[in-house]
């Protein structure tokens, strides 16, 4: 089992706390809210961050072919787990036609678990490292690598909905790679992999600690977007979502395992690759659909990954990931 005081800890951070303050302000029915330009502009920021940070961390991993190996394995992932996601979750809401979620909502749910978690790959490595099984210090950069095909998967995905939908794929991957999300998260992932440390070095306040006031109001918006959306309709998270949010981390972590195994990856790397496809987004996914999916549910992706997945990983995900992955390679 995980650290019980590590979990803890990660669990009780400013950030996930804020996020649980903004949820119980909404239940309690408080006027506090934060200015839609200002949460627009966070989402933009945190993104700048994200990206930034990713390709100071590729350039410094450098070209080890562990890296290479181990980055054309989560890119693979990211990219492609979205549309499995989109399909089951597609497939599910039709036999249950209780559940009824919006293209928008479908697609921000299917970036979200195909991108990453930063809290759950710091849980997991640290996991891991006690149990002596020290992974690569490239994972950190496979992380960042991680973050962004998802998120490009689900726009792509958006374009089937709506009455401007492209008459072309040239259409649609224009509208796709110029979209702010897009630009912001590669943009600044650019910089960051040509600047490299030299860069970081200029930047280093704005992006890393200013980064973690940021991220608790943008937390706490999200825990009252999540709740008044939850209050609104008058509904709990449902329950093909509920199962989705356990069921699909097993799933990825699982076929992350087998290819990692096959590929030939160590067995602390292709634990901690497992830990990361087994994680789901509440920071970059969300901060992206703010801008590009507006109409995209909070109440439903934002709650699935942080009231179950999250806890989920921490107490018993990341435990199972790394057990398999001894016994696998063993």
């Amino acid at each position: 089992m995980p650290d019980l005081a590590a979990s803890l800890e990660l669990l009780t951070s400013p950030a996930i706390l804020f996020f649980f303050v903004g949820a119980a302000a909404a239940f309690a029915r408080s006027d506090l809210a934060i200015p839609e330009p200002v949460t627009k502009g966070l989402s933009l920021y945190l993104m700048l961050c994200i990206g930034f940070r990713g390709g100071v961390e590729a350039r410094a991993a450098g070209f080890d072919g562990d890296f290479l190996l181990a980055g054309s394995m989560g890119l693979a992932l990211s990219a492609l787990m979205p549309v499995a996601a989109f399909v089951i979750l597609f497939l599910l809401t039709r036999m249950r036609k209780t559940t009824r979620l919006t293209r928008p909502t479908l697609c921000a749910l299917a970036a979200t678990y195909g991108s990453v978690s930063v809290v759950t790959f710091a849980a997991g490595q640290q996991h891991l490292t006690s149990l002596g099984l020290a992974p690569g210090g490239y994972m950190a950069a496979v992380l960042a690598l991680m973050e962004t095909p998802a998120i490009l998967t689900a726009l792509m995905l958006m374009q089937g909905s709506g009455s401007d939908r492209p008459t072309d794929r040239g259409t649609m991957l224009r509208e796709v790679l110029v979209g702010a999300a897009t630009v912001m998260l590669l943009g600044s992932f650019l910089v960051g992999l040509i600047s490299g440390e030299a860069g970081m070095k200029k930047l280093d306040l704005f992006v890393n600690p200013l980064f973690q006031g940021a991220l608790c109001f943008f937390l706490l918006d999200l825990g009252l977007s999540a709740a008044r959306s939850l209050i609104s309709g008058g509904r709990r998270l449902p329950g093909t979502v509920i199962g989705f949010a356990i069921g699909f981390p097993l799933l990825s972590a699982a076929l992350a395992l087998g290819l990692a195994r096959l590929a030939g990856l160590g067995v602390a790397d292709g634990a901690l690759l497992a830990i990361l496809a087994g994680s789901a987004s509440y920071i970059a996914v969300p901060a992206a659909m703010r801008v590009a999916a507006p109409k995209a549910d909070p109440g439903v992706f934002v709650t699935a990954s942080l009231a179950v997945t999250f806890p989920f990983n921490l107490t018993l995900g990341i435990a199972l990931y790394a057990a398999a992955a001894v016994w696998l390679w063993s």
